[in-house]
C-alpha cells in the first residue's frame, strides 16, 4: 500500500512589482517526476539559475546551449545526475525519478538587465510502496488512486502506454472514445470526477502495461506512474467436480453389483 503524506508547497516571488506569496498543498512521492513552474518568460539576454538548499545545481547563461549540470555547479556532487531539466523559456525546473533525498528548498532565479525574479519552493518527498508492479486477475476490477486531494482547477490526465484514455479539467470529465483507445477499453473505464481515480472493470491480459497520471496546476506538475500485470484467472473446477461425481456413481454401481 502506498504511503501518501501531505506536503506543503510554499512559493515566494520577488520582482519589480513587489513580493508575492502563495501557499498551495501538493503530494510528492518517490518515483514521481515533478516540474516546478515560474510565471516568467525568459529570453536569451537573461540568465537562469537554479539552487537546491542554497547550492547552485543548474544554470543557463544567455547561450541557450550551455546548461551546467549539478556536477559542474556543485563540485562533484552527483545528487541529481541525469535527473534535471531546466526550461530556457520559462525557467521551470523538472526533476525526474524523485527520491527522499531531494527534499529541501529550491530557488529558481531569472536575472534580467534591470530585474531579478525568484521563485522559491519548499518540497518534501515521502516514501512509497517499493512494489513497482501491481497484479490483478482477469475479470476483476482495478482502481488507480491518484494519491492527491483534487483541486478543482487542476487538470488530471490518464494515459495507457502513451495513449490518452481519460481526463478531468475543471467541472468536465472525459473518457476516450472507442476509436481513440482502439476499442481496448470499450465500456470498461470508470472515472471518479471527485477524486480523479480511474477504475478498469472486467480486466483482460491486454490491460497489462504502463499507466501514467499527469497532474497540472498553476504552480507545479506531477507525473505519476503505475505498472499493472493482469494474470490469467484460475481454471474452473466444474469439470473436475463432474468427473469426481461420475467416478463415485460408478463406484456405487460396482458395489451394488
Amino acid at each position: 500500500m502506498n504511503i501518501l503524506l501531505f506536503v506543503p508547497l510554499w512559493v515566494f516571488q520577488l520582482g519589480a512589482s513587489g513580493v508575492y506569496t502563495d501557499r498551495e498543498p501538493v503530494f510528492v512521492m518517490e518515483g514521481d517526476s515533478v516540474t516546478l513552474k515560474t510565471d516568467v518568460k525568459a529570453n536569451q539576454q537573461e540568465k537562469i539559475k537554479c539552487f537546491f538548499n542554497n547550492t547552485r545545481i543548474a544554470q543557463i547563461n544567455g547561450d541557450l546551449s550551455k546548461i551546467c549540470t549539478d556536477v559542474q555547479c556543485n563540485e562533484g556532487t552527483e545528487r541529481f545526475r541525469d535527473r534535471l531539466k531546466l526550461d530556457h523559456l520559462t525557467g521551470s525546473l523538472t526533476i525526474t525519478n524523485i527520491t527522499t533525498t531531494d527534499s529541501g528548498v529550491y530557488k529558481l532565479q531569472i536575472i534580467g538587465s534591470n530585474t531579478i525574479s525568484e521563485t522559491i519552493f519548499s518540497m518534501t518527498v515521502h516514501e512509497t510502496d517499493k512494489t513497482k508492479t501491481k497484479s490483478v486477475k482477469e475479470g476483476q476490477f482495478f482502481t488507480f488512486d491518484p494519491g492527491v486531494i483534487k483541486n478543482p482547477h487542476d487538470l488530471m490526465t490518464w494515459y495507457f502506454n502513451g495513449i490518452l484514455v481519460a481526463e478531468i479539467t475543471g467541472n468536465l470529465s472525459k473518457i476516450c472514445t472507442d476509436d481513440q483507445c482502439e476499442e481496448r477499453f470499450r465500456d470498461r473505464l470508470k472515472l471518479d470526477h471527485q477524486t480523479g481515480s480511474l477504475t478498469i472493470t472486467d480486466t483482460r491480459n491486454t490491460d497489462s502495461g504502463e499507466y501514467e497520471l499527469e497532474i497540472n496546476s498553476s504552480r507545479f506538475s506531477i507525473i505519476r506512474s503505475f505498472s499493472v500485470s493482469v494474470t490469467a484467472a484460475a481454471a474452473s473446477t466444474g469439470a473436475t467436480l463432474s468427473e469426481v461425481r461420475a467416478s463415485m456413481f460408478l463406484s456405487l454401481i460396482g458395489l451394488c453389483l
